[in-house]
């Protein structure tokens, strides 16, 4: 039996061993993020009570979930992109290809216990695919403004300006006609029909940036006339296209006002200012910050500077694409960008991109014109037929100003409509 001093000294221990355990707050499986500090009155010594609460990491099966989401889908997207090549289509078709045939069109049909298990219907699953995805576009989309040659733009601005006009004008208007003859059926309850055409007519006349950035890239036409003046056509028909989206979002929630045309008016003019005024400084500012010849630092500027940009577009509303491609013309405008330094592409093109292109993918459902459903069948015909439209709409808009591989090209460039959206 030990004595009273004994006792009172292993008292003593407990409460010091209580205290430390208190005030660890690093485990294995995440950190604790301490509380308050409140004094305590349960006796007259004056100590410190200190409660804690674990922010719990991420589950062991939602892990293992997206992991193998990520392998499926870059083997998928890898090999279908290789077959695309070698039957003279963009890698970029393979890999929307890959998310159709993993999603709930056809893996959906086959294996319906495996679709269930790999991609469940969980939104914070899928958002975790999605962060991956969003961050490859965004460095894409950034890395294609990075090699927008202004000179080019501005030599041949009026061909720019008039395949752009081509390739906006006649889908918004054929869209229209028919968002206006497609049945009733496709509008859902509590829908009015003008304000459904319109958006059917927006959805036609925008075009995909992140596919028509990575078609040029992999087809090495980025840097020659054509591809500087497709990719000019469609950022402008992307940005009129946002515009008017976003004003029909409001036609449809709570109705167009004034101020809400003046908002998202005057968000496209602070954007245009902000890259002007502040964008151009900090850009000069970031490049010349890196004294060394690591090009390590070089990548983590322009990664820091494109989502940088890409977040004040969207804190505006606004698409983030917007921001990564302006800041890319910042980038490449600056005269600082040493691209030899810059070894981000890579990674971007064979691995992060296809990962947004088939979670893209993954999204489309075309069972549904299996199934018997007329209505949908004509949606889908009416689509590729505005796609041709659209050919021609952006082949006609460079018809005076342009040779004739030019105005295929850039019609061909135009016709991959919202294929990402």
């Amino acid at each position: 039996m030990p004595g009273p001093e004994a006792a009172a000294l292993l008292q003593n221990r407990e409460k010091l061993h209580e205290g430390v355990a208190h005030r660890s707050c690093l485990t294995s499986r995440g950190f604790s993020r301490p509380a308050v500090c409140q004094p305590s009155h349960h006796s007259g010594e004056n100590c410190m009570t200190i409660s804690v609460t674990e922010l719990p990491p991420i589950a062991a099966h939602q892990m293992l979930v997206f992991l193998l989401q990520l392998a499926v889908l870059l083997v998928t997207a890898f090999l279908l992109g290789r077959l695309a090549t070698r039957l003279n289509l963009a890698a970029v078709v393979g890999e929307l290809a890959a998310g159709v045939i993993l999603g709930p069109s056809l893996l959906a049909h086959l294996l319906p216990s495996l679709s269930s298990w790999l991609f469940p219907p969980d939104p914070g699953q899928i958002h975790l695919l999605d962060a991956v995805g969003q961050l490859g576009v965004l460095l894409l989309v950034g890395f294609t403004g990075m090699h927008i040659d202004l000179d080019v733009v501005r030599r041949r601005g009026r061909t720019a300006a008039l395949v752009s006009a081509g390739g906006l004008i006649i889908p918004l208007g054929l869209g229209v006609a028919v968002g206006t003859a497609l049945p009733a059926s496709l509008m859902g309850e509590g829908h009015e029909r003008p304000v459904f055409a319109l958006f059917i007519g927006v959805a036609m006349c925008v075009s995909a940036i992140p596919v028509i950035a990575k078609t040029l890239v992999e087809l090495r036409l980025l840097h020659r006339d054509i591809g500087q003046l497709t990719i000019t056509a469609a950022a402008v028909d992307d940005i009129v296209g946002w515009a008017l989206l976003s004003i029909i979002s409001a036609m449809a929630t709570t109705g167009l006002r004034a101020g809400h045309l003046a908002l998202t008016l005057g968000s496209l003019a602070l954007v245009l200012a902000v890259a002007y005024l502040v964008g151009r400084p900090a850009v000069r500012a970031g490049l010349t910050s890196n004294k060394t010849e690591d090009p390590a630092v070089t990548v983590a500027v322009v990664t820091v500077l494109t989502l940088a940009s890409a977040a004040g577009t969207t804190a505006l509303g606004l698409e983030p694409i917007l921001g990564a491609f302006l800041c890319g013309i910042l980038l490449s405008t600056s005269g600082l960008l040493d691209r030899r330094k810059l070894h981000l592409s890579t990674f971007v093109m064979a691995v992060l991109a296809p990962v947004f292109f088939a979670t893209a993918g993954l999204r489309m459902r075309i069972s549904p014109c299996w199934a018997g459903r007329p209505a949908v069948g004509q949606g889908w015909w009416c689509c590729f037929a505005i796609g041709g439209r659209k050919f021609v709409g952006a082949y006609l808009g460079a018809h005076r100003h342009a040779g004739p591989l030019e105005r295929t090209g850039a019609g061909a460039g135009l016709t991959h409509v919202g294929s990402s959206r």
